[in-house]
């Protein structure tokens, strides 16, 4: 039995990493490391930022939000006090906004080698704390290589458009639930949660989720079946 999870998340969004790390500590203070199966999902938050170049975080969140430097500087002082609460220290300075795709396409691509989370974990921690620029192939390949995976593949892999189709999926498996914006977390399709909420939140649906996984299938009947070793009346 497992407890299927899925995220829906982007490297771009502050509350994604602080979210992913809840439901990490959710799950170890709940000793189910070997209960659950996450599935990673990709939400682009901006597809139609640049793919050849950032801006500054502080810049980019002015423009976006017609706002000053000041009310930007509060807003991440907002968002540094909750990263606080689950052990992470951003770099609001150093961080580039820019296009996420091919981030989020290598992470799909190394979940054929058991890597995805890996990847991930490693994107947003170059990315929030040490200024990670997601349009620098090269940067993107040195975290292929520190996980010791394949970078030729890695390098065909930034140079096409593979799993391109697979975003796709899961932005139409987002909208079919309504939902628009991230993190969001749903669990064996059942019960969703929205934001990084606190530890308690994530430790109750799983447990709920626990529940569900654990129902058995009633089936009745039996008889005027065929299988492989043939019919019975």
């Amino acid at each position: 039995m497992s407890i299927k999870i899925e995220i829906f998340s982007d490297f771009a969004c502050p509350f994604c990493y602080i979210g992913k790390k809840r439901l990490e500590q959710a799950i170890e203070e709940l000793g189910f490391e070997q209960e659950v199966d996450i599935e990673y999902k990709t939400y682009l938050l901006d597809p139609e930022a640049s793919k050849e170049e950032t801006k500054p975080f502080y810049e980019a969140m002015m423009e976006k939000y017609e706002s000053s430097r000041e009310d930007v500087q509060l807003m991440a002082s907002s968002i540094q006090q909750r990263a606080n609460e689950v052990g992470l220290t951003y770099d609001f300075e150093k961080m580039q906004i820019g296009n996420t795709e091919n981030a989020h396409r290598l992470a799909k691509w190394a979940r054929q080698f058991n890597k995805e989370a890996a990847l991930i974990d490693a994107v947003m921690d170059r990315y929030f704390t040490k200024g990670l620029n997601v349009n620098d192939s090269e940067a993107l390949l040195a975290i292929v290589e520190a996980l010791h995976l394949p970078i030729e593949e890695a390098k065909a892999v930034l140079e096409s458009e593979q799993y391109a189709e697979d975003i796709a999926k899961d932005r139409y498996d987002i909208q079919q639930l309504n939902v628009t914006s991230v993190p969001f977390f749903v669990f064996e399709n059942k019960y969703g949660i929205i934001g990084a909420e606190p530890i308690e939140v994530f430790t109750k649906t799983l447990k709920q989720a626990q529940e569900v996984a654990a129902q058995k299938l009633n089936i009745a009947g039996g008889t005027d079946v065929c299988g492989p070793d043939g019919c019975k009346l």
